[in-house]
């Protein structure tokens, strides 16, 4: 499904700017010289709504890492996203005056592992996520508490953890509830629960009114994100129950997303409508994508059957 554009005119912009670096090129064959200018309109159609970017030699790794974590959650795999990121490094090699360098993938705040979608369990059990958390208090690590609060019992992204600051966090504890801007800038509410509660209140008293709770001054969000996957990577090999696929922050929305639709079938909710629930909590339109969370459940169900 393509994807909206919503600001055509910035959307345009950048497209003259690939353009004329498109022109130049005399690399590649024409198929992958049209598979790269492809994927790089495709980004260009995500810098342009999400960022509001309009020069493409201001990309830096930010605008990579979101749009590496957006494929992600779109369902793309990982050979494809591999494929788009080499596509946008290319024609920004063929920048005259790029203002950032790009970080590799092992630099990305992501973890393009090989994925196969639509029948992989990617959930965390219960004894993986408590060791994870013991692992992160020893390290004194209560943001990456906080954040794997949040992954696992309120489902965010983890760019949309990353994002909160002090005044989201402190209407999240006064409505029980947090409000987060997801994909396309549309904005949603998910239930909290006392862990996140008592996860958020540490972090407030942390951090100085008017700042984002999870990422210190002067260091840029990506880098604080970049940290948290590492630390799940360092931690893994010591806590996993089996070894494929890998844990990572991404699976604590499978379980989120699984615990979730159970808990409604459990109580009496058709499987339509909790699928559509889980949908909307997720920040998901397409049923399809949200079928991919819960693959650790029967296929049976999931749409009403």
């Amino acid at each position: 499904m393509a994807r909206i554009i919503q600001n055509k005119g910035l959307y345009l912009t950048l497209v003259s700017q690939l353009d004329k670096l498109a022109r130049h090129n005399r690399q590649g064959s024409y198929r992958t010289k049209e598979r790269y200018y492809e994927a790089f309109k495709r980004f260009c159609t995500f810098l342009a709504d999400e960022f509001h970017l309009q020069k493409l030699e201001n990309i830096s790794g930010k605008h990579l890492t979101s749009y590496a974590l957006w494929m992600q959650e779109s369902g793309k795999s990982a050979s494809t996203i591999k494929t788009d990121l080499a596509a946008i490094r290319f024609f920004h090699d063929k920048m005259s005056r790029p203002k950032y360098q790009l970080p590799t993938n092992d630099e990305l705040a992501v973890e393009l592992e090989r994925r196969c979608f639509g029948g992989v369990d990617r959930t965390w059990s219960s004894v993986e996520f408590n060791k994870m958390l013991g692992k992160a208090l020893a390290e004194d690590r209560y943001d990456f508490i906080l954040v794997l609060y949040l992954g696992r019992y309120a489902g965010l992204r983890i760019h949309e953890c990353f994002r909160i600051d002090t005044a989201i966090a402190e209407q999240a504890l006064r409505e029980n509830a947090i409000t987060v801007k997801g994909k396309g800038g549309k904005l949603r509410t998910v239930p909290i629960n006392e862990q996140i509660a008592v996860g958020l209140r540490i972090q407030l008293a942390r951090t100085e009114r008017g700042h984002k709770l999870l990422v210190t001054d002067h260091m840029p969000t990506d880098q604080a994100i970049r940290q948290l996957q590492r630390f799940i990577i360092k931690q893994r090999a010591d806590i996993q129950e089996t070894t494929d696929p890998p844990l990572t922050f991404h699976g604590l929305r499978h379980t989120y997303a699984a615990e979730t639709y159970q808990r409604l079938i459990d109580t009496g909710t058709s499987s339509l409508d909790a699928h559509l629930t889980v949908s909307r909590l997720l920040g998901h339109e397409r049923p399809d994508v949200t079928d991919i969370y819960l693959a650790s459940l029967p296929k049976e169900g999931h749409h009403g059957k």
